[in-house]
């Protein structure tokens, strides 16, 4: 899976072009002077991806952390650790922005992480794109390219697959259905899919008598019409709807270091209060292009709701409060996240034709985001009875709303046909409104701290690239993204108001094709500087938001293909990111100067291999093999007292099948040798800061399938 290889090759040039839109144009990745991945709809296919946790170790510098199903997911690139409430790596679907950018809508742990039925493809951005793509993209970007109706061509496609999971007693098993349909020959079509997928658990929870807890399910749809008015215009209209519903968190737990060993031989779980998590987006967009002769104009527009419903056993937490202030020994605490974000954009650009001497683009952006926040803690007695007096213990809702206004652009100006340069801007200004409600219980008093803020924030970037020949290019790029602030939580001691944080990005790199276009290289070296950190802080048992500090991160990121004969392609991917602070940490025991960052590995990297070969008659056969590592990482920063480490680990991952005109069968297996490691590992304290016990989300375990798809 190295960057921009596609699956089939032609005769004539092995390694294909890949077309992107990561700076908001078509072109080749080749040609972009963005440290960029391009992960196909092919490669989804074959290695079965459900999550994106199934392919980050593929892409260099891309980390993604689970918090236990699809949608509790946070992500990092470039050592942008996901610390603060707010996004470090933004998402998109398309032309438009997915996930909020006012930090209380908890956009760090819930990323966009779709089943990628009817994907063209995924863009990887490395490092700030602030300039084109705003807020909340300091780490870089995760963009979700859409298949586009076909305005020529009948296509229906179908699937389905079984699959085996290790230690799970059910089987897993999905389906899917697709059509594309023109409506008028060259001028009106519609496309339409909708595809599900069950995934069985393999948690075992003695304290709830359940095995297998952790099952899940998702689905999607989508529709898209494209409507060719003449050779000028065209508008896309489409809708997608999706969503995860699991039943419990695939989280294993492990005793206190020194010895953190798995309760139990692994795969148990300790939850006294089941832990349902659902995730639910609705998706609407209307995008119109227009050539004007001179230019091209687009309009962009977008709305999305997001309702997310997160349950958390609060026993270990809050167990100690029923203890201590009601005398009962085996109280229980359940607390219930909902979240619900209604986002409206609206982008419009118009950009010169490509291929000019002098390119540009111009544009203008708006959002506006309504968030509902609710938070209920409540206690009961083993059985679900609530206790008299303390069965609501905190009921709080933090409503928000954020609007932003921005204008950006670029120009690019080619001094000869090999060197360009390209300086860009954005200048963006966002108001925000805020209220904490408490509903009364013992752990907040009943009260309203309605709040506000407003800022104005001004992003940059510069590039240059130079074409030392036809295959290579070399590239210089010095880009700056950030953080919206936003207003803080009223306590004694809290800033008013938290600031943006911005990073800036200095980065070389090289782009070469090789050995008759048989091979690729794809190197970039960088160092990003982050100030004004957004980080949750405690100072005497109060925990607030506040601008704490600064960071570094630099590092290599290398992507590499060779395509030894027709049939036979090799991958490689590595990264090295060292990422730490650069100051201490206000608050006493939070964080000081050298600190790794958490959740980022130093070293990562993959392997691939795919052979394709004739059969018999028309049939073709295919296997392919992927190994992907990842070193150790860090719960917190790394002089927290909260701090547990996640073992470096290294999975197998195989693949087969065979294809005769509409017909194919694949066979596909992850972590062949059912490696127990963790994605992510975290300390679990109860109230009074007392630690209990470690708690982890492994890798999946072994999955076996077969799949069968039919195209006609």
């Amino acid at each position: 899976m190295g960057q921009g290889i596609p699956a089939s090759t032609s005769r004539t040039t092995l390694i294909e072009e890949v077309v992107v839109t990561a700076q908001k144009r078509e072109e080749n990745a080749r040609d972009v002077p963005v440290s960029i991945s391009v992960i196909g709809d092919k490669q989804l296919q074959d290695l079965h991806v459900t999550q994106l946790t199934d392919i980050a170790a593929y892409v260099p510098g891309f980390q993604v952390d689970s918090g236990g199903s699809p949608g509790q997911t946070s992500l990092s690139l470039r050592g942008t650790a996901p610390v603060g409430p707010g996004q470090s790596v933004g998402s998109y679907i398309d032309d438009s922005p997915v996930g909020s950018s006012s930090f209380y809508a908890r956009g760090v742990a819930f990323a966009l992480d779709l089943l990628p039925y009817d994907i063209d493809r995924l863009e990887v951005l490395r490092g700030p794109q602030g300039t084109l793509y705003g807020a909340s993209t300091i780490g870089g970007l995760l963009k979700y390219v859409t298949r586009a109706p076909d305005l020529s061509n009948y296509e229906f496609r179908a699937g389905a697959d079984i699959s085996s999971v290790a230690d799970a007693d059910d089987m897993g098993f999905g389906g899917r259905v697709g059509i594309n349909a023109p409506l008028v020959d060259g001028k009106l079509a519609v496309r339409a899919s909708y595809a599900y997928q069950r995934t069985p658990g393999y948690i075992d929870n003695p304290s709830l008598g359940r095995d297998d807890i952790n099952e899940y399910s998702q689905d999607g749809g989508r529709v898209a019409l494209l409507w060719k008015f003449n050779d000028a215009v065209s508008l896309r209209l489409s809708g997608m709807w999706q969503s995860v519903d699991s039943d419990d968190n695939a989280t294993e737990v492990f005793s206190l270091p020194p010895s953190i060993v798995a309760v139990g031989g692994g795969r148990i779980d300790n939850n006294v209060v089941a832990q349902p998590f659902t995730k639910d987006l609705d998706y609407y967009t209307a995008t119109l292009n227009w050539d004007l002769g001179w230019a091209d104009f687009t309009s962009a527009t977008s709305y999305s709701d997001t309702k997310t419903r997160q349950v958390q056993d609060g026993t270990p937490t809050y167990g100690i409060v029923f203890a201590l202030f009601a005398g009962i020994p085996d109280g229980q605490s359940e607390f219930t996240l909902d979240l619900d974000l209604k986002k409206w954009t609206q982008e419009f650009r118009l950009a010169s034709h490509a291929g000019e001497r002098v390119e540009w683009l111009v544009g203008g952006f708006f959002t506006d985001e309504d968030s509902a926040n609710r938070q209920v803690v409540t206690g009961q007695f083993p059985g679900g009875a609530p206790i008299p007096g303390l069965s609501i213990l905190a009921d709080i809702s933090i409503p928000t709303k954020y609007r932003e206004y921005a204008v950006f652009g670029d120009l690019t100006f080619k001094f000869t046909d090999r060197f360009d340069v390209t300086v860009g801007g954005r200048w963006a200004t966002n108001d925000q409104d805020f209220d904490q409600i408490s509903a009364g219980g013992p752990l907040i008093p009943a009260g309203s701290a309605p709040s506000s803020s407003s800022e104005d924030v001004w992003t940059y970037m510069f590039s240059s690239r130079l074409h030392v020949s036809e295959d290579t290019m070399i590239y210089g790029r010095i880009a700056n993204g950030y953080r919206p602030g936003g207003p803080n939580v009223p306590l004694a001691g809290a800033p008013r108001q938290v600031d943006a944080d911005s990073l800036v990005n200095y980065e070389v790199g090289l782009k070469s094709q090789f050995y008759e276009r048989r091979a690729s290289l794809d190197v970039a070296v960088f160092y990003i500087d982050w100030s004004d950190i957004q980080l949750a802080v405690a100072n005497g048992g109060v925990s607030y938001l506040s601008n704490a500090g600064s960071a570094q991160s630099q590092g290599v990121e290398l992507s590499a293909a060779f395509a030894v004969t027709q049939g036979l392609r090799l991958g490689l991917t590595a990264a090295y990111t060292d990422a730490t602070l650069t100051e201490d940490v206000p608050a006493p025991g939070t964080g000081r100067d050298g600190d790794r960052l958490p959740r980022i590995p130093k070293w990562s990297g993959s392997l691939t291999a795919d052979y394709s070969f004739a059969l018999h008659s028309d049939w073709t056969g295919r296997v392919g093999a992927g190994y992907r590592y990842v070193t150790r990482r860090l719960s917190d920063l790394e002089s927290s007292p909260e701090v547990i480490e996640a073992d470096s680990y290294s999975s197998l991952d195989l693949s087969a099948g065979v294809s005769s005109g509409s017909w194919s069968v694949r066979l596909f297996a992850r972590n062949v040798t059912d490696e127990r490691a963790e994605l992510t590992n975290n300390i679990v304290s109860n109230a009074l800061g007392q630690q209990q016990f470690v708690v982890g989300v492994p890798l999946q375990p072994r999955t076996i399938g077969l799949g069968l798809d039919v195209t006609f």
